[in-house]
């Protein structure tokens, strides 16, 4: 009879209480399975729901920056007990894993900052052509997920002769008034991407794709403009040079199409006449060149072009001794009347030892026959 009664005095206050009264009531605390901090404590209220006034009571140390831990069940209620709180809510967990936010920092990201920081600088160029080397040999650097700012650098030197600095970051920190700081040391090159030597070169070589690769070299180490990659395939070297050593555009020529003693052909052009002969190259040359060549034929001396492989065209006066002025004649053929024939080895003679300017060949004389005037038509 007074468990009946108790029972339904109890129903009656509950049903006479507010609703979020009633809610207070019956909620229990519950613990959690994961837990996320971004301080160095672990809290009750981070750990369970419905902490109450003891959300606030530190109860374990958080892991390290970055790392996720884990607590066995038994313990977190020991450590709640010895808070006062009990009744907890476990379910069927067993441990509960405790996760500490942090904000990283990649070596490279670290890198960045010092290289914008000297940017064009104490003497040095663009960011992105400066080497940083940072004397701490990390990969990362982890901070308290509430340095939320960016690296402001607010004290920086530089040694030009040496290359080391030493710059003090700040970084606005959520939580607290006075910013982080950080201090980095290092040494900080500019470089220059030029193209280095795969493998010994010699003189008379073609430089080949496979022969080069792309480098960062510093810029003090590189004395004249460098070489591009596109501009020095297919290319000569000035002179043999060993495998790693960077290509400045002073070292590259290009390749010879003939070579001293060389056999070619001699192309003889002028407007309306081409003739070929054999020839010997008496100097090295590239396409484009002027050099001298031996007709092999009347051992005249002649300065001509390189055009192609092996063929050097003369255009004009490239003999040494010029020929002696030609008579100008004129022809007395009338109308109707047949052309005497063409002496055609006196003319390719003629052009082959003397093809001086256009003006000239056309003042070669071409030998005349006399012809026999055939009797006039009546009209």
């Amino acid at each position: 009879m007074i468990r009946t009664t108790f029972a339904t005095i109890c129903a009656l206050l509950a049903l006479a209480l507010p609703a979020q009264a009633a809610d207070d009531v019956i909620a229990a605390p519950t613990l959690r399975a994961s837990v996320t901090v971004t301080s160095d404590v672990v809290r009750i209220g981070d750990l369970i729901d419905n902490a109450g006034s003891a959300a606030l009571i530190p109860v374990y140390r958080s892991p390290d920056l970055g790392t996720t831990g884990a607590l066995p069940v038994a313990q977190v209620l020991s450590a709640l007990r010895a808070k006062q709180v009990i009744g907890v809510m476990t379910g069927d967990l067993k441990e509960v894993q405790v996760t500490r936010l942090a904000r990283t920092l990649a070596n490279k990201d670290l890198e960045t900052a010092v290289a914008s920081a000297l940017e064009r600088r104490f003497g040095l160029g663009d960011s992105a052509n400066l080497t940083v080397t940072l004397d701490r040999g990390v990969a990362e650097m982890r901070l308290d997920a509430s340095n939320t700012g960016a690296l402001q650098p607010v004290a920086t030197r530089y040694d030009a002769r040496s290359g080391r600095f030493d710059l003090t970051f700040e970084i606005n920190n959520d939580n607290h008034p006075t910013p982080t700081k950080l201090r980095f040391t290092g040494t900080a090159i500019e470089t220059v991407e030029v193209v280095v030597l795969t493998r010994d070169i010699d003189r008379v070589d073609l430089l080949k794709s496979s022969d080069i690769a792309l480098e960062r070299r510093p810029k003090a180490e590189i004395t004249g403009e460098p070489a591009s990659r596109d501009r020095t395939v297919g290319m000569q070297l000035r002179r043999p040079m060993r495998a790693g050593t960077p290509i400045r555009v002073a070292d590259i020529v290009k390749p010879d199409f003939v070579t001293r003693d060389q056999s070619v052909t001699v192309i003889y052009q002028v407007p309306g006449i081409y003739l070929t002969t054999r020839g010997k190259a008496l100097e090295n040359g590239a396409e484009g060149d002027t050099v001298s060549v031996l007709n092999l034929q009347t051992k005249r001396t002649l300065a001509g072009v390189v055009t192609a492989r092996g063929q050097i065209t003369v255009q004009g006066a490239s003999q040494s001794t010029p020929m002696p002025a030609a008579v100008e004649q004129t022809s007395s053929l009338k109308r109707d009347e047949a052309p005497a024939p063409v002496n055609t080895d006196a003319l390719v003679r003629s052009l082959v030892q003397a093809p001086a300017s256009p003006a000239q060949v056309a003042q070669v004389q071409i030998p005349q026959t006399r012809v026999s005037q055939a009797p006039a038509k009546s009209e």
